[in-house]
């Protein structure tokens, strides 16, 4: 068998803990498991990462950027402020209904990091992240259009990321698409008023 440096590991063991722990949950995570899931042995998932928990690292890190990224890409470049706004929370969202396991994974990982001191950092690294891309989308199309502000766009951004987790949480626990349309409108009419 051709070796395979850590480098091309690397990917594949995430998007193998992705696969498994989205499917199993993140007790089902161990470095057995992954391996496993891979079909490599378990020393690689070590020597790879060093440890379960910097893979975890890697996964929160993983689903965060492939979800800013499918974001960004849905920023439109030529739209009202108020457009751009909708435009943006709608395709987060659509984010949350296409895939739902992604977001369940990566809030069982914030969980887990709450009491897992070594993830702590990356819990933090990935709200900081989340926070910066919203802020930098919103500031961006108040500048393009030329729209003045009422408030910060970090505390805009924080407002609308802490009514959308609500709202994430909830499709995640007990689905009722027509209630998460009547909120999703009714949380992006308030991010506008606050702006």
């Amino acid at each position: 068998m051709a070796h395979v440096s850590a480098a091309e590991r690397r990917p594949q063991l995430i998007k193998a803990a992705i696969e498994l722990m989205a499917r199993e949950g993140v007790a089902a995570g161990s470095t057995r498991a992954i391996a496993a899931e891979l079909g490599v042995a378990q020393a690689t998932v070590h020597y790879t990462f060093g440890t379960k928990e910097e893979l975890y690292r890697a996964v929160m890190e993983q689903l965060t950027q492939d979800l800013v990224a499918q974001v960004e890409q849905a920023a439109p470049a030529a739209a009202s402020f108020e457009d751009t706004i909708a435009t943006l929370a709608e395709a987060l969202w659509r984010t949350v209904l296409e895939q739902p396991a992604s977001y369940q994974l990566l809030t069982e990982l914030s969980m887990f990091a709450l009491r897992t001191p070594h993830l702590r950092e990356a819990l933090h690294s990935h709200h900081r992240d989340v926070s910066a891309v919203t802020t930098k989308l919103i500031s961006a199309a108040a500048e393009r259009t030329g729209h003045r502000l009422a408030q910060p766009a970090e505390v805009i951004a924080r407002f609308f990321l802490a009514g959308f987790d609500g709202l994430t949480m909830q499709h995640l626990s007990v689905p009722d698409e027509e209630a998460e349309g009547v909120c999703m409108r009714a949380l992006i009419s308030a991010v506008l008023a606050m702006a």
